[in-house]
C-alpha cells in the first residue's frame, strides 16, 4: 500500500501559477526574474500557511533553471530542476532558525556561502522563521546579509515581521503575503476534492475556508479531517458536526426572537447550545458577527463584504430587511461589552442571558435612539399564563372621601399585573392594578415630562407629588465621577477629564452649579455632553431642574495650593460631620 501524504504536501504548489491568492507578488518575482533584476536578500512576511515558503522554494528552483519557459515558469526537466524536485539540490539550503538560532549556527552558514553552486547560477540561503534568530546570531548575520558573495542569494521567512532588527529589514526586499480570502480557498478546495474523487457541498468548503482563517496549509488539513470523518461525502451536516462549529441557523433564529420579543424561546435555544459543549463567549462572539454581518447587508453594495457563499449572503439580506439599523448597532454594542466583560464575569450565563433579555429589549424600542442607548421603556420580558384579572373602568376613579385606612387595606390585595395605561395622550401615566383603588403618576405635559420622576410624596386623593432634593456637593462630585465611569471604552480620554474636572465642580443655588474649563476645547466637549450629563445627574439626584453650566477659567483665575485650614474647611462643605467631630473632640489642625 503507497504511503499516505496529506493534502497539504501532496498539492503543494510547484510553480508561481499555481500559487492561490498571491497574484501581484508572484507576477513581480517572475518579472524580475524574466529582467535578471534579482536582489541579494528578500524578506517574505505574512500570516501562516500562506505560501511564504512555498514561494521561496519556486523562487529558488526558477533562477537556477538552466531552460526557463516563455511564460517564466521553471522547466522542471534540467538537472537543477530534477535535483530540486527529488531533495538532493546543494544549491539550495533551508534553515530553521527556531532550532538553529545561535552564533554558531550562523557561522557555519556563512562559511557555506563561500562555496560557489555545482549546477546553476546561484546558492539560495532560505532561513524560516527567521526571527527566533538571538540578537547575537542578527548582529553575525549583518555583515554577510549586507554583503554576500556574488552567486548568494538569502530569502528570509517570517510571520512576526516587528521582531525583525531595522537593520536586518533595511538589507531586504520586503514582500507582504496576505491572507487567502475565502473564495479563493473555496475554489481550490473544489480542485483537490475533485482530483480526490471527493463529493463536496459548498456551504461545507465555506465552513472549512472560514475555519482555516485565511491559512491555505489549515484548510487543507481540515479538509482531510472532514473527508475521513464523512468517508469522502463532505456535506454541510458532517462538517458542522465534525469541527463542532455553531450552525448559522442557531443565530438567524435566535435573531427573529429578538424581533418577535420570545425570550423564553432565546433562552431555551442558549440552553440548547450550552449541552451541545459550545462555550458562551464563543457564541457571543459569533452572534456580534451576526449582527455586523446584518448591517453590511443592509446595503447590496456592500454585502460582498461578508465572507460566506451566497445562499448564506441571501439569508443575511432577507432578515436585515426586517431589522431597523438602530437595533442592529445597539445590539452589536450590548454584545461586544459582554464580550469583554466575559472574562472578568464570575457569573458569565447570568450576564450571557440579561445581554439576550436585554438585546431583544432593544428590538422592541420604537424610539429613534440612533443606538446610543437601551430603551426607555420595557416590553414584557415573559408572558404569563393563567388567570387574567381585568381591569374595569372604574379603577380610573378614586373614592376621594374614603378614608386613608380604608385605602391602605385595600392596597394589600394587590394583585400583581404589568403597569397598564391609564392616562391621556398628551401624557403619559403609569398606573398599577388594585382592588377598589388606582395609584397613578401623574407627569408634566412640559420639558420635565421625559425625565425620571425624583423623590415623591402621596396625598389623600391618591396622587403623588415631586420633591426635587437641593444640589448637594459630595453626592454631586460622587454621581459626576459616577457618569464618568459609565462611558464606553472609546470614550475612556473623555471619562478621564471629567474626573479631573470633578474639583472645578461649584454650586450656584439648589439647582445650578457650574463647571470651570480650563481650555476652549474642553468647553467644547462639555457642552456636547451637556444634556447626557444634565439627564444622569437629574436621575440619579432626585431633581429634575438640575442645570449645567460651563465657564471657561479666565486669565487672572489661577490654581494655587491649599493651605490645611482651607482643606479641612472645603471637606467640611462636603460632610459637616467632621466640623462637629473636631469640636466634641476638641480637636486642632498642626
Amino acid at each position: 500500500m503507497d504511503n499516505y501524504i496529506v493534502s497539504a504536501r501532496k498539492y503543494r504548489p510547484m510553480s508561481f501559477d499555481s500559487v492561490v491568492g498571491q497574484h501581484a507578488l508572484t507576477t513581480t518575482l517572475k518579472n524580475a526574474i524574466a529582467s535578471e533584476h534579482l536582489a541579494h536578500a528578500y524578506l517574505f512576511c505574512g500570516p501562516r500557511g500562506v505560501g511564504k515558503t512555498t514561494c521561496a522554494r519556486i523562487f529558488a528552483k526558477t533562477i537556477n533553471c538552466m531552460n526557463r519557459q516563455p511564460d517564466g515558469e521553471a522547466c522542471n526537466e534540467c538537472e537543477s530542476c530534477k535535483s530540486f524536485n527529488e531533495q538532493r539540490s546543494y544549491n539550495i539550503i533551508e534553515l530553521d532558525a527556531a532550532s538553529n538560532n545561535g552564533v554558531e549556527d550562523i557561522k557555519i552558514l556563512m562559511e557555506q556561502t563561500r562555496i560557489p553552486p555545482q549546477v546553476g547560477k546561484y546558492k539560495v540561503f532560505i532561513i524560516d522563521e527567521v526571527h527566533m534568530l538571538s540578537q547575537a546570531a542578527f548582529n553575525a548575520f549583518l555583515k554577510t546579509l549586507e554583503e554576500p558573495p556574488a552567486h548568494v542569494i538569502f530569502i528570509l521567512a517570517t510571520t512576526e515581521k516587528q521582531k525583525i532588527l531595522p537593520t536586518i529589514l533595511s538589507r531586504c526586499q520586503v514582500y507582504d503575503f496576505k491572507r487567502m480570502e475565502i473564495q479563493d480557498i473555496v475554489t481550490h478546495l473544489q480542485q483537490v476534492a475533485q482530483q480526490e474523487g471527493y463529493t463536496t457541498e459548498t456551504a461545507a468548503l465555506n465552513v472549512i475556508a472560514e475555519k482555516a482563517d485565511g491559512g491555505m496549509r489549515d484548510a487543507l488539513s481540515i479538509f482531510d479531517q472532514v473527508a475521513s470523518f464523512s468517508q469522502g461525502n463532505i456535506t454541510y451536516a458532517t462538517t458542522i458536526a465534525n469541527l463542532n462549529v455553531l450552525d448559522y441557523n442557531y443565530y438567524f433564529r435566535i435573531t427573529e426572537y429578538f424581533l418577535a420579543n420570545k425570550i423564553t424561546d432565546t433562552l431555551l435555544t442558549l440552553n440548547d447550545i450550552i449541552n451541545r459543549g459550545f462555550d458562551m463567549g464563543y457564541f457571543i462572539t459569533g452572534l456580534a458577527q451576526h449582527f455586523r454581518n446584518m448591517l453590511v447587508a443592509r446595503d447590496p453594495q456592500t454585502i460582498s463584504l461578508i465572507e460566506a457563499s451566497k445562499e448564506i449572503q441571501q439569508q443575511y439580506l432577507e432578515q436585515a430587511q426586517k431589522c431597523k439599523s438602530n437595533f442592529i448597532i445597539q445590539a452589536m454594542k450590548l454584545l461586544n461589552n459582554c464580550d469583554l466583560n466575559y472574562k472578568q464575569s464570575k457569573n458569565k450565563r447570568l450576564l450571557v442571558e440579561l445581554t439576550l433579555i436585554e438585546v431583544a429589549q432593544a428590538a422592541q424600542d420604537d424610539g429613534e435612539s440612533a443606538g446610543r442607548g437601551p430603551a426607555k421603556t420595557l416590553k414584557p420580558i415573559f408572558k404569563l399564563t393563567g388567570v387574567k384579572t381585568p381591569v374595569s373602568a372604574n379603577t380610573k376613579a378614586v373614592d376621594k372621601t374614603a378614608p386613608m385606612r380604608t385605602q391602605a387595606t385595600s392596597a394589600t390585595t394587590m394583585t400583581n399585573k404589568a403597569p397598564v395605561n391609564t392616562g391621556g395622550s398628551s401624557a403619559k401615566v403609569r398606573g398599577f392594578s388594585i382592588t377598589g383603588v388606582a395609584i397613578k403618576l401623574q407627569r408634566d405635559n412640559g420639558e420635565n415630562a421625559k425625565t425620571t420622576a425624583p423623590q415623591q410624596t402621596g396625598t389623600t386623593d391618591g396622587t403623588i407629588h415631586r420633591v426635587n432634593k437641593p444640589l448637594d456637593g459630595g453626592r454631586l462630585a460622587m454621581v459626576w465621577t459616577s457618569y464618568a465611569k459609565t462611558l464606553p471604552q472609546q470614550e475612556t480620554a473623555m471619562a478621564k477629564r471629567l474626573i479631573d474636572l470633578e474639583s472645578n465642580l461649584t454650586i450656584i443655588d439648589s439647582d445650578h452649579f457650574e463647571v470651570v474649563a480650563n481650555n476652549p476645547a474642553v468647553a467644547d466637549q462639555l457642552k456636547q455632553y451637556k444634556p447626557a450629563i444634565e439627564q444622569y445627574l437629574r436621575d440619579n439626584l432626585d431633581n429634575v431642574n438640575i442645570t449645567m453650566n460651563v465657564r471657561m477659567r479666565e486669565a487672572e483665575e489661577k490654581k494655587r495650593a491649599y493651605s490645611r485650614q482651607e482643606q479641612f474647611m472645603n471637606m467640611c462643605g462636603i460632610n459637616p460631620s467632621l466640623k462637629k467631630l473636631r469640636d466634641v473632640l476638641n480637636l486642632d489642625l498642626s
